[in-house]
């Protein structure tokens, strides 16, 4: 099969066939301020916008030319359509010109005119997105979330100047003072979970023509990075992610303390960490901050809060200065006397922030012009507007599509309440916090389902609906009594049986993307090699390709448990669900506890008395060969 690039025509309407949700994600200002650009996330569209006259004037559609899969990934889905389009950032050069990113495995970048007329179109990796210009619109950068790099396109040709390797599933990006340094928010954690320290990192790459790059891990347990803002000098980045207490029981949630919501600072100029302060209150959450931006006279730093629907609006002055002197060890509040006790102050911000309730479902990307704030509200299908200079005024809404009415969608509802922070006891986190996008986020959480002191991995949701038992010893025997636990003993509320039907229907419905390991949609001949020793090491005894599903998915497992002798401690003896192999590349670190960086260390190190394959006896190629056929999975 042959990989297509997207292909974007213009047009006045929404084609036939479209979605019927807009999904506005991310945004950007032209030039002149008067004119802005939203994402269609599911629209496969971009939409233009009047800022003077708050209204959509036109929309650039996007057409997906990408052919259907075949062969072994036509089976993963059963045969299912080709992928879309659909635009997953844009950014504006000096000049007015647009850049717009989209796609999957087959993911783009195509440029604009400023007058909407398009001009080159090129191909840019697995799911790029957030693309970031040069303050001279010379240089173009874009994060490519699966192929963990970054690339560097000619502004002009779109060509590729440079591809940087950063760490795992950039998603975001800024540039420093004088776009000398680009700041990579890098979406997860890259090293094994039962490390001291377990958190996502920053890779600060030097723009220059050698394009260095050192990354910079965020505190332990930071995870879910989302957004990085600049002020408008550049001389401080702003980083938004989920800050995770999981060296402690889940129990302590009622406390305060599973997940929390950070805001980091650094230092455009050197890339240097500054500290990291709680966006939450004492006794009220902030999940899942997304989006952040600072205001064109640097005096207000907003903050978009998906899980909760609302903004911070953070006096950034008083905030910086509480910050510089806590650096000199002085005391800011009853709880901060050193620059090391201000993650742990849930009273920080205190007095220099506001926090803004908005009138709608998913707040994510976020940009102020002027003084006048617009939030992307992801599930209303609406932008929500708020005047920084006038504190008594509220936030209003701009409709960007047609009224949302989700009684009759449970996939869609359930993809809101997955990402709702309310649905938790005061506010600390939603179901996304742990598994976002349904999937994972790399640290060992010990939950009550199975006793405290045992910390264990948070698992994918792929499938989970057609390979029951549930979570990794198999304690809950399917889907649905998993997300019921969930409501109760995670998130620590009763919820109507409604909300817990539509949560089935959206993890029901979750679809694995394509391996970034596969050529063309197919394996590569080292992953053939591999397949051939999968099965020779016994490990199609367990994981039989042959298991599929009711629409010809394929599972990869027996549906069976296992003591493979893998238990460590109070897991000693255990035995082990056998999961899926579908979309393993993207859920490292591997075992109950993580404590398997790479597959390779897996599939040998990990697995010194062959109970885990017939593997010790494996050359280090065929290792390697053995290991990119699991990860084509």
């Amino acid at each position: 099969m042959k990989r297509v690039v997207a292909v974007v025509v213009i047009g006045a309407a929404v084609c036939a066939g479209a979605a019927s949700y807009v999904s506005p994600e991310c945004l950007a200002v032209a030039p002149d301020g008067r004119r802005a650009y939203v994402t269609s996330a599911t629209g496969g569209r971009l939409l233009v916008m009047d800022l003077d006259n708050a209204k959509v004037t036109g929309e650039w559609l996007l057409k997906n030319k990408t052919e259907r899969p075949s062969g072994f990934w036509s089976s993963i889905f059963g045969g299912g359509a080709a992928r879309s389009a659909d635009p997953s950032g844009v950014a504006v050069a000096p000049d007015g010109t647009v850049f717009v990113t989209g796609g999957g495995a087959g993911g783009f970048v195509q440029k604009f005119t400023a007058d909407g007329t398009p001009a080159v179109q090129a191909a840019a990796g697995h799911t790029p997105l957030a693309p970031v210009v040069s303050p001279d619109g010379s240089t173009l950068y874009v994060p490519c979330r699966f192929d963990s790099c970054v690339r560097v396109f000619d502004a002009r040709t779109l060509s590729v100047k440079a591809t940087v390797p950063v760490q795992r599933d950039p998603v975001a990006a800024a540039l420093g003072a004088g776009g000398r340094l680009l700041f990579v928010a890098n979406m997860l954690p890259f090293c094994p979970a039962t490390n001291a320290v377990v958190a996502a990192s920053v890779s600060v790459i030097d723009t220059s023509a050698d394009y260095a790059v050192k990354h910079v891990m965020l505190p332990n347990g930071s995870t879910g990075v989302r957004g990085v803002g600049a002020s408008p000098d550049g001389k401080q980045i702003y980083v938004t992610h989920t800050f995770g207490r999981y060296q402690l029981p889940t129990t302590q949630l009622e406390r305060g303390w599973m997940n929390t919501a950070g805001l980091s600072v650094f230092n455009g100029e050197t890339g240097a960490y500054v500290n990291t302060a709680l966006l939450d209150d004492v006794d009220l959450g902030a999940a899942n901050p997304w989006g952040v931006a600072v205001s064109p006279d640097g005096k207000q730093l907003v903050v978009a809060h998906a899980g909760t629907r609302e903004l911070s609006v953070i006096d950034r002055a008083a905030f910086h200065a509480r910050l510089d002197k806590a650096a000199r060890n002085e005391k800011v509040t009853e709880v901060t006397k050193s620059a090391a006790d201000v993650p742990n102050d849930l009273s920080f911000l205190v007095s220099v922030r506001r926090r803004v309730k908005l009138d709608g479902d998913g707040p994510r990307g976020v940009m102020v012009v002027g003084g006048t704030v617009y939030t992307a509200l992801y599930f209303a299908d609406t932008l929500a507007v708020l005047s920084l200079n006038d504190a008594a005024a509220g936030p209003t809404t701009v409709a960007l599509g047609a009224p949302v009415d989700l009684s009759k969608d449970r996939v869609r509802r359930g993809e809101m309440l997955w990402n709702d922070g309310t649905m938790c006891f005061q506010h600390w986190q939603s179901c996304a916090s742990c598994h976002p996008e349904g999937r994972m986020d790399a640290l060992n959480w010990d939950l009550l389902n199975d006793g405290i002191g045992n910390p264990k991995q948070s698992k994918s949701l792929i499938y989970t609906h057609l390979t029951p038992p549930t979570m990794i010893t198999g304690i809950r025997p399917d889907l649905q009594a998993c997300n019921r636990k969930g409501i109760t003993h995670i998130q620590f509320l009763v919820r109507p049986e409604e909300d817990a039907l539509c949560l089935d229907a959206y993890t029901m419905s979750l679809k694995p993307e394509m391996s970034p390991y596969r050529v063309n949609g197919e394996l590569s001949a080292k992953a053939k090699r591999g397949e051939r020793l999968f099965k020779r090491a016994g490990c199609a005894e367990c994981h039989p390709g042959d298991k599929v599903g009711p629409q010809g998915e394929r599972l990869y497992t027996n549906l069976k448990k296992y003591n493979l002798g893998l238990g460590i401690g109070n897991e000693e003896g255990r035995e082990f669900d056998t999961p899926t192999l579908i979309e393993v590349w993207r859920t490292a670190p591997y075992l109950y506890d993580g404590r398997a960086l790479t597959m390779q260390e897996l599939l040998k190190g990990c697995n010194p008395q062959d109970k885990h394959g017939t593997t010790q006896n494996l050359t280090d190629e065929e290792v390697d060969a053995l290991a990119e056929f699991v990860l084509s999975l």
